[in-house]
């Protein structure tokens, strides 16, 4: 049996331990999102240390909440009029893996469940994912990160696109400029690769006389080794038995002589280091290939402000005397509600600038640019379908690298479109 004293103490207990479960306000509500759907995520919910009425010291924490197809269920101890300090809820609304956005509540003691209305004070901050509402951070405020900036390479003034970068004696990234088949050597220059390459000449007419009597005939170069290959009317002759080689002249045996109206055609391969003095011909072909500097497709822009569609970046080295840069490009309209401007500059020159009409469906041209010590003499051409051709011609000043920009815009922003189909800037180096 037991006393009338253990019997009192046990009701105080559970009275007080009643007492303290009916300090707590209940926060119960739907959540939704702005479609109509319901809101499923995570409320994080921090405070500071604060006294509560009837309870005492409550601690600084947290705590997280699930919220389930809208559902949101929470008991917390009520802070409003709380004065050791003042004391309001932080919420953050957590979804998708970013914080939506973050508001203060201040909860009243109440014996009936409170919606999320009922305890809102205000909203501390917008969703992460906009930048309308954050305040820029200077970079020197951040401990080390000016410092820490200076460390990276920066582009030098021979920085360019679309080949292999180097790293000049300023800690400058540039970019290596050579002939097409080079290879880069350790210290960033350019060369052959394992020496000079064999020059090839193909279908070289020999010369001399082609009359039935003259068995003596010439190529422009001493061929090597066995490299050459002489036909007749399409038939191979063998060296040894229908002619001898010797240097570059060829000397027919007796039967072998071509008769008048033969057609005579060499193929035949040179090597650089063999010291026979200038090597030329028309059917050479291992110097004069062109480098491609950029080529790719562009973008495509529907307002009517310029804004650029492609571009090409051209290291100075690359703009030697003697060198030749191309461009060439295409682009393409859609709609007939507005006509485009587009326009093609080097550096800061406008190469070429022109109006095409509603029906112009399409827009091309090309450049090209001689280079010399005094800059670049720059002759263009361009045509639409309904556009008529335009030559053009112009003098650019010297510039230390610089960017090929093509623009485009429509008249009058809707459903109108301008875009770059492609474009190409080659280069061909001075012999």
């Amino acid at each position: 049996m037991k006393t009338k004293l253990q019997v009192f103490l046990a009701i105080a207990a559970f009275c007080g331990i009643a007492s303290a479960q009916t300090g707590l306000s209940t926060i119960q509500d739907t959540l939704f999102r702005a479609d109509g759907t319901r809101f499923t995520g995570t409320l994080y919910i921090q405070w500071s240390t604060f006294d509560a009425s009837g309870i005492g010291t409550i601690v600084q924490q947290s705590r997280s909440v699930p919220v389930v197809n809208g559902n949101l269920q929470i008991q917390l101890t009520p802070n409003a009029g709380a004065q050791s300090p003042a004391n309001t809820y932080i919420v953050n609304y957590q979804s998708d893996g970013f914080e939506q956005f973050s508001e203060t509540w201040t909860v009243p003691l109440s014996g009936t469940p409170l919606r999320v209305a009922d305890v809102r004070t205000g909203a501390t901050s917008n969703s992460s994912s906009s930048a309308g509402n954050q305040t820029p951070i200077v970079e020197s405020s951040v401990v080390g990160l000016v410092s820490d900036l200076a460390q990276r390479p920066v582009k030098g003034a021979g920085f360019g696109t679309g080949a292999v970068a180097v790293i000049n004696q300023n800690g400058q990234i540039e970019t290596v400029v050579g002939n097409v088949g080079d290879c880069v050597f350790s210290d960033g220059t350019t060369g052959p690769c394992g020496g000079q390459p064999s020059l090839f000449y193909d279908a070289e007419v020999p010369g001399g006389i082609v009359d039935g009597s003259n068995t003596s005939f010439t190529l422009a170069n001493p061929p090597s080794g066995a490299s050459l290959q002489l036909f007749r009317n399409g038939l191979y002759m063998k060296a040894g038995f229908d002619y001898t080689l010797t240097g570059s002249g060829i000397q027919f045996a007796t039967g072998a002589v071509p008769q008048p109206l033969d057609t005579l055609v060499a193929n035949y391969r040179v090597d650089p280091a063999s010291n026979i003095g200038n090597i030329s011909g028309p059917g050479v072909h291992a110097s004069g290939l062109a480098q491609v500097l950029c080529n790719a497709n562009g973008h495509s822009n529907n307002r009517n402000i310029s804004a650029s569609l492609g571009s090409c970046d051209i290291p100075s080295a690359a703009m030697n005397p003697g060198d030749r840069i191309e461009i060439r490009f295409a682009f393409a309209h859609t709609g007939t509600a507005s006509g485009f401007d587009v326009s093609v500059n080097w550096g800061n020159t406008v190469l070429l600038s022109r109006h095409g009409g509603p029906q112009d469906v399409a827009f091309a041209g090309q450049a090209d640019a001689s280079m010399s010590s005094a800059g670049a003499q720059i002759t263009s051409q361009s045509w639409g379908t309904v556009l008529p051709f335009l030559p053009g011609i112009l003098n650019a000043p010297v510039q230390s690298g610089l960017k090929i920009d093509l623009r485009g815009s429509v008249s009058n922003e809707g459903s109108d479109i301008i875009g770059l189909t492609s474009y190409t800037v080659l280069r061909y180096p001075a012999n």
